[in-house]
């Protein structure tokens, strides 16, 4: 039977985010206001009630500030003694008067601070923790928690096995949808539970050595497509991202999005072994007596009590698992291995699109393919590079703790893109007596198999009518558990003039960076590496040192396509099988700063024109 794990997480956030400027509108800034302090406590108390009458256990993840309260802390302990719950720490809540009299400043993310101040903070929040309850956490987390603030810990307080480490796509669509004010950057990181690496938290680790000793969770469980596209802060399994997204019934108050999203996560289980994992991470200040996102208390109070409801129901129909975080990291250990994926097959389940996008994770590399676009790969994070990235104070990256693209739709245009110029994507066209087809335009549904340690993403068929041709060719993306590499077979299955001049292009357009903005691209070199054809003289391999002069190079039967990115220490490259094959580069110009790999050959009925994408560390 399928497994479908829970953690739920509340926090007594003493000093909610945001919540000051709510009770104490026309006041000066006051944080250690008793009537924000009581009415906070009194929101946790109400969180916690609403699990345990659905027989839920939950983390109680313990605040700087609520670790000088005496009820929070009394709380706490009577609620681990009789429910189970677990006692952790999280390194959210951290302003309150003694904080910002010790460290005077209003900083309140643990990544952003100075590696000194982290230190600092780390050690006084735990030796805190020690004090009031006589042992060390089994569990911590933030919003965000990079590789060397992790490391850290694990050092420093080695019983530490879970922590919630990162927000899935909270990037520049939050910081636009938050009216350029929220300077938190980290995109490009898993959704689902993950052993981070000790080089960079967002990347899985390989192997034992990479391993940096805990497991990490996500924060919040996202709905992947409708985050992607937009904004994440609206489609959670947080009751009241539900509310914030506008996504329920505003005469009867039901809220059937939330439930199709839980659904959707057990959904997943078919992808992942049996197994599927949902959490819920959750401040008072998403309470607030006085409402928020244009919804009353009482409405915010329902959205939560049906959630935990629904949880409840799936409990007691023996269709959930719930857990602490400190009983799922074990759970966690037990099932995954370092290099088996994590995957999802993932449907539009809030505007009725009909649209389907697969997402995989491993150590590797993070890829989506979008079956709107034919398959095409619309991102793709070479995770096989471990990128090191500071984050914080005193480093180059303050804010951005993204891990960098090579392909990423969003913020470099995809497929459908200006008139000039292109955007990243990896997609095939095929031609045919002057006239072309890119797969981007051919919609089609996929399903997912595993065969030993591959994943096979094998998408419908799709026709293509020329003006004198009908041509049907499927796709099939394979993708190899322990390898850097995806596999993308063509294949036309049928073609109404067998005698046609059938031909296909395959491409891959990429750049790199974290966010809309050009980096800067003359450091990276282009190569092709010759290949012999039957007939035709080996020719001789080439390079380009990219200087935006949209320069092109190419042989016949070439053994391989790359690019180095030495900003991100990549390569990434191309190699090819297929019928009179030609592979190609192409460099960008300043207005179109991008790189093109890629491979063109002829394909008859039946045959088939594969391709193998591969990432790989390059000092």
């Amino acid at each position: 039977m399928d497994q479908f794990v829970l953690n739920i997480i509340h926090r007594p956030e003493m000093v909610p985010e945001y919540a000051e400027k709510v009770t104490g509108q026309g006041k000066t800034e006051d944080i250690g206001r008793k009537a924000l302090l009581t009415e906070s406590l009194d929101i946790f108390k109400v969180q916690q009630e609403c699990a345990h009458k659905n027989g839920l256990k939950t983390t109680i993840q313990m605040t700087y500030a609520s670790l000088f309260n005496q009820e929070a802390v009394e709380l706490a302990k009577e609620h681990h003694a009789v429910y189970g719950d677990e006692i952790a720490l999280s390194l959210l809540g951290l302003p309150c008067e003694q904080f910002r009299k010790k460290y005077k400043t209003k900083d309140f993310c643990i990544w952003m601070f100075s590696m000194e101040d982290k230190k600092a903070i780390v050690r006084d929040v735990f030796s805190k923790f020690y004090e009031i309850f006589g042992f060390y956490p089994e569990s911590t987390g933030s919003y965000y928690m990079d590789a060397d603030l992790i490391n850290f810990i694990k050092a420093e307080y080695p019983m530490v096995k879970c922590a919630v480490a990162t927000c899935w796509e909270e990037g520049p669509k939050a910081y636009h949808t938050c009216n350029n004010s929220w300077y938190t950057f980290m995109d490009g990181g898993p959704w689902a539970p993950w052993i981070p690496s000790k080089q960079n938290t967002h990347a899985p680790a390989a192997n034992e050595e990479e391993d940096s000793g805990i497991v990490a969770i996500p924060h919040l469980s996202r709905d992947l497509m409708a985050c992607y596209d937009g904004n994440g802060s609206n489609f959670g399994t947080h009751p009241q991202n539900v509310l914030r997204g506008m996504i329920y019934d505003t005469q009867t108050w039901e809220f059937p999005y939330l439930y199709n999203l839980i659904d959707q996560y057990r959904y997943q289980a078919k992808f992942n072994d049996g197994y599927a994992y949902n959490m819920m991470f959750v401040g008072p200040g998403w309470m607030n007596k006085m409402g928020r996102w244009e919804a009353s208390y009482e409405l915010l109070l329902k959205s939560y009590e049906d959630g935990c409801a629904y949880y409840g129901k799936l409990k007691k129909e023996g269709k959930l698992l719930d857990m602490t975080m400190g009983e799922f990291a074990d759970f966690y250990r037990k099932k995954k291995t370092y290099t088996q994926p994590e995957c999802a097959l993932w449907k539009d389940i809030l505007y009725g699109s009909k649209k389907q996008i697969f997402w995989y994770c491993d150590p590797f590399m993070r890829a989506c393919v979008n079956m709107d676009q034919g398959g095409a790969i619309v991102d793709l994070r070479p995770y096989a590079a471990k990128l090191e990235w500071p984050v914080g104070i005193g480093t180059k990256h303050v804010q951005d703790a993204s891990y960098p693209f090579l392909i990423q739709e969003k913020y470099r245009a995809g497929y459908f893109t200006h008139y000039a110029g292109e955007g990243t994507i990896y997609s095939a066209k095929v031609c045919c007596g002057g006239e072309e087809v890119d797969l981007c335009l051919c919609r089609t549904k996929a399903h997912v198999s595993q065969e030993g340690g591959d994943r096979i993403l094998t998408l419908d068929p799709v026709e293509i009518v020329f003006s004198a041709v009908r041509v049907s060719l499927q796709t099939v993306i394979t993708f190899a558990e322990g390898s850097s590499a995806i596999k993308i077979e063509r294949k036309i299955l049928s073609i109404s003039d067998p005698s046609a001049d059938v031909r296909i292009n395959e491409y891959m357009v990429g750049c790199y960076g974290t966010t809309e903005y050009s980096e800067d691209m003359s450091s990276l070199v282009l190569g092709v590496d010759a290949g012999s054809m039957d007939g035709k003289e080996r020719e001789e391999s080439k390079e380009i040192a990219y200087a935006y002069r949209c320069r092109e190079e190419a042989a016949d039967g070439a053994e391989a396509v790359w690019c180095k990115l030495p900003p991100i220490h990549t390569r990434v490259s191309l190699r090819c099988e297929g019928r009179e094959k030609r592979g190609y580069v192409k460099e960008g110009y300043a207005f179109s700063p991008m790189f093109t790999l890629g491979y063109t050959g002829k394909l008859g009925e039946k045959e088939d024109f594969v391709t193998w994408l591969s990432l790989e560390r390059e000092d």
